[in-house]
């Protein structure tokens, strides 16, 4: 069972606690155009499954029937409690090579790629990792290990990794000798020489004490969240895409072949000589480090919050209803593009040409669905959403100057 879904209101109260404690103590973590787009990265992770297709799940039922060892009792405790230690170390592989090869940080990135540090990063996941990370959880199912146990303690391990993401709570004493607490994971979370590749675990802590990745949380060296590499950009594209388009440049501007293919296989930061030295990357300067905040323009952190309320409901209306594959993949398009165009608008650009193609492909739909006999309900909640849509953009692109395209001055 997952239990992921469940949990989403508790999040969303947790969200808002955190806030009103930061607030209450003049202490506030959030900002609301990295926030908006830490969650739309979270709504895109959960509506991929209606786009994607199940390799791995199918490879699972394989070994099950053909590989592993007998199936183990689902209602003994033994099962349970092996499955959930089980799936933390596997999980802390997988983490592991996240880190430290470059195809698997790919998939990973998006997670670290906030410069602030909330429960609101807890839920900023990728949409790319099940591309390669089921590998990692094979020896669970050649164990014989039940499929309903692994999926129900694996959405209990992410559930757990959603209140360590917060800066608010201090040192937990002996309780972060076992498991992993804010502090241990805000040095995962830190790009600071001494923090980087750090504290791996989901939800226990050993692993990292007993494979020599574990780092203390320091004092006198705050932890600076995000990547070397800055994205310089709220766009969810670019977020889930970046480090493998640099794979494909890197590979196609190589000179030798070997490095064409070892940029796909090598370690994270691997780059091959010649290209390194015609295409050099600029990475973060600790000392002169400031947040991605580019201005925006009057009206569109209220438009970014509106954004985020109707993704969300798509998101809650594709997973109650039953969707054929085409449906899923038109609604899952219509999601990557509200949420890319609110992205533009955020890093201080007018994006009122996309948004204005956004409408005439969501009318579209609509029209579609009216003739496909959708549901009332939800044909006259996407005609409201449209207009309110309509009426939003109308009074911002009054707002802006003639020929407004440009993106706004960037800090």
């Amino acid at each position: 069972m997952n239990l992921v879904i469940y949990a989403v209101p508790f999040f969303i109260l947790a969200m808002l606690l955190e806030l009103a404690y930061g607030l209450g103590r003049q202490r506030n973590t959030y900002r609301l155009n990295d926030s908006v787009s830490s969650l739309f990265l979270g709504t895109l992770s959960q509506a991929r499954r209606f786009v994607t297709l199940g390799v791995g799940g199918y490879v699972y039922y394989l070994i099950t029937d053909y590989f592993s060892l007998p199936l183990m009792d689902a209602g003994h405790w033994f099962t349970w409690g092996l499955a959930f230690v089980l799936y933390d170390f596997c999980y802390y592989w997988l983490h592991r090579l996240g880190h430290e090869r470059t195809i698997l940080w790919a998939a990973h990135v998006a997670h670290h790629q906030s410069e602030d540090y909330n429960l609101s990063t807890a839920l900023r996941q990728t949409s790319t990792g099940f591309l390669l990370g089921w590998l990692f959880y094979i020896p669970m199912y050649l164990l014989g290990i039940p499929a309903e146990v692994v999926v129900t303690v694996g959405s209990l391990n992410l559930i757990y990794q959603f209140w360590v993401h917060t800066e608010h709570v201090p040192k937990l004493g002996w309780y972060e000798w076992l498991f992993v607490t804010p502090s241990n994971h805000r040095v995962h979370h830190a790009q600071n020489d001494r923090y980087m590749d750090r504290n791996y675990g989901g939800v226990f802590i050993l692993w990292d004490r007993l494979f020599g990745t574990f780092q203390e949380e320091l004092d006198d060296d705050p932890p600076v969240y995000g990547i070397r590499g800055p994205l310089r950009s709220f766009s969810p594209v670019k977020a889930l895409t970046h480090i493998y388009v640099d794979m494909a440049r890197d590979s196609w501007r190589a000179a030798n072949w070997r490095d064409k293919l070892r940029v796909w296989l090598a370690r994270t930061g691997w780059r091959p000589a010649d290209v390194e030295a015609r295409y050099p990357r600029v990475k973060s300067d600790l000392s002169t480090f400031r947040k991605y905040d580019p201005p925006a323009r009057a009206g569109v952190a209220g438009y970014a919050f509106f954004q985020l309320l109707a993704v969300v409901a798509l998101l809650n209306y594709m997973q109650s209803v039953e969707l054929s594959y085409a449906a899923g993949v038109t609604l899952w398009a219509l999601m990557l593009a509200t949420t890319a165009a609110t992205a533009l608008w955020l890093d201080g650009r007018a994006a009122l040409a996309w948004d204005g193609l956004r409408l005439l492909a969501l009318a579209g739909v609509l029209a579609a669905g009216w003739r496909a006999g959708f549901g009332a309900l939800a044909l006259v909640a996407g005609l409201a959403y449209w207009l309110a849509n309509a009426l939003f953009l109308l009074w911002l692109g009054l707002r802006l100057p003639m020929g407004s395209e440009e993106p706004a001055a960037q800090v």
